[in-house]
């Protein structure tokens, strides 16, 4: 699904980046948590709410867009970036 990444950031507050900690902390998408692939996908309701729209990303929207069709058959919400975080990067 595409996304207008510009509108995203300003408007969002549910943008979740999937990458592990380290990738997190050397850069990430103004406003965008922490929550990795792996616990995200296993302990989904801990973090997400059926009822809201999140955001999710990875490097290059791969990995994010695999885990979106997965979280959406378990009836959430959620919306892949495109190209993810270097796609961010090439917008700076």
């Amino acid at each position: 699904m595409n996304s207008n990444l510009d509108e995203i950031i300003r408007n969002s507050n549910n943008i979740i980046d999937i990458r592990d900690r380290n990738s997190y902390v050397t850069g990430h998408i103004p406003r965008a948590v922490n929550i990795e692939e792996y616990d995200l996908l296993f302990n989904t309701q801990n973090y997400l709410n059926k009822k809201d729209k999140y955001y999710l990303y990875c490097d290059s929207g791969n990995r994010s867009a695999s885990l979106c069709i997965k979280l959406r058959n378990m009836g959430y919400n959620v919306i892949n970036i495109d190209g993810g975080y270097h796609n961010y990067l090439l917008r700076k």
